[in-house]
């Protein structure tokens, strides 16, 4: 058992690509060592930015000797009737390189062959390792490779050494065109010379001497907590997105955290103005106060143990007044004129060449919200039409302003600080920027009501307008990202308690797209129907992603429902009605009910003549079945659907009965046109909350 240790050199790795880069390359090398059944204790890998490697500790030697069997024809077709191997035995063992008279017999089950067995001897690990590790670099996630010079080695960056060792010994190899040696470089500045490794083991402390903290993990780990105690010396909090902070880890072999300020008077600016350029393009820590608002302070991480710090702290604070001066003057310079004034611009920016402007998405989005806000109205909410319809009119308006002109990512935000400054109610002010929550999954959804009636409003907008013209996501290829949209509609609708019926929603976002010049949507009816069945094939995609099973997604799904959250209370009564005892059961008998009533001729009735009953299996089914729409009615009007499937589990021991004692397709028209009248009572009771044959249990 001895340690290898592997590292490749390189100019700057990119920095958002570091950690996978190091993920692929462990992954990798961990399964080429199992495929070639050479076992280690542990392997681990580090990432730096001049840097990938990997150490593998408790590694054998070589791989263990195997008996490999090779099977030939048939003992019939291999010898003739005087025992003598034939052309085809004989052929069998010159391919092998052996004499017929060392071929053994194979039993099987499907017959005798002649066969020869062999050792296979494992080979040392030592000679199998620069093939592992130059397999496990070129499969790596690379977009775009690069040469250096005159070499024909392609990487992600110039190559400039490789070590592989076992042990103090170096593993003589060509790795990315490198002859593979035992010496690494530090820090590019504080230890830029070549130096000696004496063991495999010495690495990481070799490395730490040399001003490099090779663990990605560490690394990062020391960046949060010199971040958190620069912030808690102005009793701040810092804001560490974790992208940022994996990038910003990727851009330092010795990190050092030091804490700069800005002036205070651009915190009047949008503070996610200022957060987002200090974060995109400085890679800077922003700090708030315990309430979330911006302070003047900012942290950044240096690569450089400096003798002088303040002198890199005055540097990063000229860099950035610049940046936010810009931020300042954007906003200023947008407030020469009120928000509304702004959507006079969007009547000649176009949203999509086919579906007119953004002035026009404008209107339609305020008829629609309309819409909305007046059902919720009828539901009991506290929302306001006409402050909808405001809201809706400048919902799009700062998009023709230079804030976001210079900061897309602050759409609706800025909005929002415009409004306010302008004088516009707080709930209209406020939905500006919820309109579009939820950005990605999991994402908060919006909380005013107008903000919900605007974020449904332009889902809906853009989903039919984009199906209307025949641009539906295709595979992957999702450009208006319809399917987070649809996903986000039914977030809402759902997760807000809304009782809202989609198709009526889907409905008035077509009808939104007539004008008095005609409409713009050619075939409104397929329109409808396309757009109805993009949003219901979502459920199955929201649903498995919390864990719900498709099998219940396809119950629920097969009778239709079109209230988003009508349909989520079904989901979780069929997950309930999934763990009861009697649930195997009453699914399968649901699926013979459903097969006898299928393949029935002509129509069933719908009610039961009760002087035909004359098994008394088929009586007790009838009067359970009348108790269990007594009991579910009540049940059914309040939606409680957890409760009426509890209920409909008592039909579970009648039914099974009835199957035992009953013919269903008797001889006598009458009785069995009578028993398929009860099947469908059965059935229609289970239908009212879910189609339970769908279930596999």
């Amino acid at each position: 058992m001895s340690t290898i240790l592997f590292e490749l050199g390189c100019e700057e790795l990119p920095p958002k690509s570091l950690k996978p880069l190091r993920d692929a390359l462990q992954t990798s090398v961990t399964e080429q060592l199992k495929d070639a059944d050479i076992s280690f204790d542990d392997i681990k890998s580090f990432a730096a930015p001049r840097r990938l490697a990997i150490q593998i500790t408790g590694i054998s030697d070589k791989q263990p000797d195997r008996t490999e069997q090779k099977r030939g024809p048939a003992i019939k077709a291999a010898f003739d009737s005087d025992g003598n191997p034939t052309r085809a035995a004989m052929g069998f063992a010159k391919g092998l390189g052996i004499e017929a008279s060392e071929l053994i017999t194979i039993n099987t089950d499907k017959g005798d062959y002649v066969g020869y067995e062999q050792t296979i001897h494992g080979q040392a690990t030592t000679e199998l390792l620069p093939s592992i590790f130059q397999t496990a670099l070129d499969s790596l996630p690379i977009a775009k490779r690069m040469r250096s010079g005159d070499s024909r080695e392609e990487f992600v960056r110039p190559v400039q050494w490789a070590v592989l060792m076992q042990d103090d010994a170096v593993i003589d190899a060509t790795i990315q065109g490198h002859q593979t040696s035992n010496q690494t470089r530090g820090h590019r500045f504080h230890s830029p010379d070549y130096r000696k490794i004496a063991h495999a083991t010495d690495y990481e402390s070799l490395l730490t001497d040399l001003k490099v903290v090779a663990d990605f993990d560490k690394r990062q780990m020391l960046i949060k907590n010199q971040v958190k105690a620069l912030a808690d010396e102005v009793n701040a909090d810092a804001i560490v997105p974790q992208e940022l902070l994996d990038e910003v880890t990727a851009l330092v072999d010795f990190p050092i955290a030091l804490r700069a300020s800005f002036e205070p008077r651009f915190l009047q600016v949008p503070q996610e103005a200022l957060i987002s350029t200090m974060q995109a393009d400085q890679k800077y820590f922003c700090l708030t106060d315990k309430a979330g608002k911006l302070q003047p302070y900012f942290i950044f991480i240096t690569n450089i143990e400096s003798t002088d710090p303040n002198q890199i702290i005055e540097g990063n604070e000229k860099v950035v007044r610049p940046r936010l001066a810009d931020a300042e003057f954007f906003f200023l310079q947008d407030q020469k004129q009120p928000l509304f004034a702004l959507t006079e611009s969007l009547k000649t920016r176009v949203f999509q060449d086919k579906l007119g402007t953004i002035w026009e998405k404008s209107e339609r989005i305020a008829k629609l919200a309309a819409f909305v806000a007046t059902l919720m109205q009828q539901q009991g909410h506290d929302i306001e039409v006409e402050d909808t319809v405001r809201a809706a009119i400048l919902s799009k308006a700062d998009l023709a302003s230079s804030l976001v002109g210079e900061y897309p990512e602050l759409q609706g935000i800025a909005g929002t600080y415009y409004a306010r400054l302008n004088g516009e109610p707080a709930a209209v002010a406020d939905s500006l920027q919820e309109q579009y929550l939820p950005k990605f999954s999991g994402d908060v959804l919006p909380q005013t009501p107008i903000g919900i009636c605007l974020a449904l409003a332009d889902r809906l907008d853009t989903l039919v307008g984009i199906f209307a013209i025949d641009q539906a996501p295709t595979g992957s290829k999702d450009p208006f990202s319809l399917r987070r949209s649809a996903i986000g509609i039914l977030r809402i609708l759902i997760e807000k308690q809304l009782p809202i019926n989609l198709a009526a929603l889907v409905e008035q976002a077509v009808k939104g797209y007539s004008t008095s010049d005609g409409s713009k949507i050619a075939k409104m009816g397929d329109t409808f129907t396309q757009v109805m069945g993009f949003l219901n094939s979502r459920y199955r995609a929201m649903y498995t992603e919390q864990g719900v099973s498709v099998d219940t997604i396809q119950a629920v799904q097969a009778i239709q429902p079109h209230m988003p959250l009508d349909f989520d209370q079904r989901i979780r009564a069929v997950q309930a009605f999934s763990e009861l005892a009697q649930a195997e059961k009453l699914a399968d008998s649901n699926k013979r009910v459903a097969n006898i009533l299928a393949k029935s001729e002509g129509s069933v009735a719908d009610n039961v003549d009760e002087a035909l009953l004359s098994e008394t299996a088929e009586q007790e089914l009838y009067q359970a079945v009348q108790q269990a729409q007594t009991a579910v009615k009540p049940l059914l009007e309040t939606a409680d659907y957890t409760q009426v499937l509890q209920t409909l589990a008592s039909l579970d021991a009648p039914l099974t009965q009835f199957f035992a004692d009953v013919m269903v397709n008797s001889e006598d028209a009458a009785l069995k046109n009578n028993r398929l009248a009860l099947l469908k009572q059965v059935r229609a009771l289970f239908l009212t909350v879910a189609d339970i044959s769908e279930l596999q249990l």
